[in-house]
């Protein structure tokens, strides 16, 4: 058992090795002159993230919808009084279809901004002494985050935008707030992660075998590479797949190793194996994902007398490889 594990295991290694990394933006901002800012869902009133810098706090998950209606508050504290410097404010939102009147509103009632068009996606102020803080109206639109890869596969790729950018007089951004947009599929994903990282916690307090705490950890690392890619919908699946009816004692966590380990790897060769078929090299992964679904017929049997829902996974994880290579 421990030389297929380890087979497996490296399987997995090689496979995540081939896959092209995707960097992912979180939310953003360096905090040098925007001290503090919170986003809203204009039509919910749902606060999406609230993040100060000077405390260091962040509440909320900072993930926003395309098409989505929402209020950017931000707070500029400026110490210098240098009215002869020119800043501009701007957003790459369109115009909010509930306040269509207007892009900014001034907060603050001891900051002199001077005469701006509300409307207009820039304003220009002059750089004066005391703390602005202003919102901003607008509504989410990007390229879209679906995008079809040309093996016909659909990816769920977050995009970033810029909700504020503030800029110096020679037109340097030298401060923003940036998030990403996401979907349905990224966000299911999203609040599967979340489960699932409070089941690992619960583990890790609760005195379950270490190996098994191991194995779920890494499983949940796995989830967010494939995720990062723009396999959300996988992912998901690769999470839900952890479920066990109850945690196993030290005896039965090995037995439950194999399965598992054969999911992540067979995962890691399916999404291994798109992008490679994308440039070209078909024959040889085709060869490695056939043979993982004679594996994978057989871990399916054992799994199926420790624990069905992960035999259903395996089944799933299989049929789609089935699928894959027209078998």
């Amino acid at each position: 058992m421990n030389k297929k594990i380890l087979a497996l295991s490296l399987l997995l290694v090689l496979a995540a090795a081939y896959i092209t990394s995707v960097s992912i933006v979180k939310a953003q901002g360096n905090g040098e002159w925007i001290k503090h800012y919170t986003v809203t869902d204009e039509s919910t009133g749902k606060v999406i993230i609230d993040k100060d810098f000077t405390t260091g706090a962040t509440t909320g998950s900072g993930e926003i919808l395309e098409n989505e209606e929402l209020k950017v508050t931000v707070t500029i504290p400026f110490t210098i009084n240098n009215p002869s410097a020119i800043l501009t404010l701007g957003t790459s939102m369109a115009h909010s279809s509930l306040q269509q009147n207007m892009y900014w509103q001034v907060e603050s009632t001891n900051y002199t901004i001077g005469a701006f068009d509300p409307n207009s996606r820039s304003i220009t102020f002059a750089e004066n002494g005391g703390t602005l803080v202003i919102d901003c109206y607008g509504q989410v639109q990007t390229s879209g985050v679906q995008e079809t890869a040309p093996n016909g596969v659909t990816l769920d790729i977050p995009r970033p935008i810029y909700l504020i950018m503030l800029q110096d007089p020679t037109g340097a951004m030298i401060d923003y707030v940036q998030l990403n947009v996401t979907d349905a599929n990224i966000d299911n994903y999203l609040t599967q992660l979340s489960q699932s990282e409070a089941q690992l916690a619960s583990y890790q307090s609760s005195g379950i075998d270490p190996g098994y705490i191991a194995l779920y950890a890494s499983v949940i690392a796995e989830s967010q590479t494939l995720e990062g890619q723009g396999f959300a919908t996988s992912a998901t699946s690769v999470l839900k797949g952890l479920y066990v009816s109850a945690p196993p004692p030290s005896a039965t966590s090995q037995a439950l190793f194999l399965p598992v380990a054969g999911v992540l790897a067979a995962v890691a060769v399916v999404f291994a194996f798109l992008f490679l078929r994308i440039r070209g090299r078909i024959s040889y992964f085709q060869l490695v994902v056939e043979e993982q679904i004679k594996d994978l017929e057989g871990l399916t049997l054992r799994a199926s007398k420790i624990d069905r829902t992960m035999s259903s996974s395996l089944d799933s994880i299989k049929d789609r490889l089935m699928r894959l290579v027209g078998a």
